[in-house]
């Protein structure tokens, strides 16, 4: 195995300077999340979510984003789950979108929110099947014995709801209400391209650029 220390990559697929940027930094994240997609990049909506729990430790996991708009980034999960806990807890987390093969990292911050009752029954009657199952199924971040365990439970629900499961009460989504954005693209001899966008204001973004 090649010593760790020696792995080096040099960056020179592209360069994001301010002229070329968007001054929204919604807009410039839906470009690049577009270019993405375009690329088929193996799951472009996949995104590490960092929370801290009430003992100061954090922690992270990948999610999958599943909308965002001009009111923020929305994602799914048991709220029960450890990540679901901390969310409720604190009330603020970090995203971040690491798409390798464009070279480029999105980090985004922000206080969060549940959304509405309305907009998880709409996302999750668009679920396959297996998947509305599971989430009854499944009592996230809580021990089990073996996997056995998750196939009766799955296999007792699915008798119990047949084809039309309801939301559970403890399953939906979360919404990360950005006040801070970073845009960073990979360049060489480690000359990188990093773009931070502060809220100032309801509609007003600051930009600066931060040596890398």
């Amino acid at each position: 195995m090649q010593h760790l220390a020696d792995l080096r990559k040099d960056y020179a697929r592209a360069e994001l300077d301010e002229a070329h940027a968007d001054a929204d930094p919604l807009k410039q994240f839906e470009r690049w999340l577009g270019e993405a997609v375009s690329a088929q990049l193996p799951e472009p909506n996949a995104m590490t979510l960092a929370t801290v729990g009430a003992d100061g430790r954090p922690s992270t996991r990948v999610v999958l984003i599943k909308g965002v708009d001009a009111r923020g980034l929305v994602w799914y999960t048991n709220y029960h789950s450890r990540k679901g806990r901390e969310l409720e807890a604190c009330g603020f987390a970090a995203l971040q979108f690491h798409w390798v093969e464009l070279e480029r990292v999105v980090r985004i911050e922000g206080r969060v929110e549940k959304t509405s009752a309305e907009e998880s029954d709409a996302y999750f009657a668009s679920r396959p099947l297996a998947s509305r199952i599971g989430a009854w199924a499944s009592e996230q971040s809580t021990p089990i014995a073996d996997r056995a365990v998750l196939v009766r439970r799955a296999a007792s629900y699915g008798l119990q709801f047949g084809v039309h499961p309801p939301r559970p009460p403890h399953w939906g989504g979360f919404r990360l209400v950005p006040d801070a954005w970073e845009f960073w693209q990979g360049r060489p001899s480690r000359l990188h391209d990093r773009l931070r966008y502060l809220r100032d204001g309801d509609a007003h973004w600051v930009r600066s650029r931060l040596a890398p």
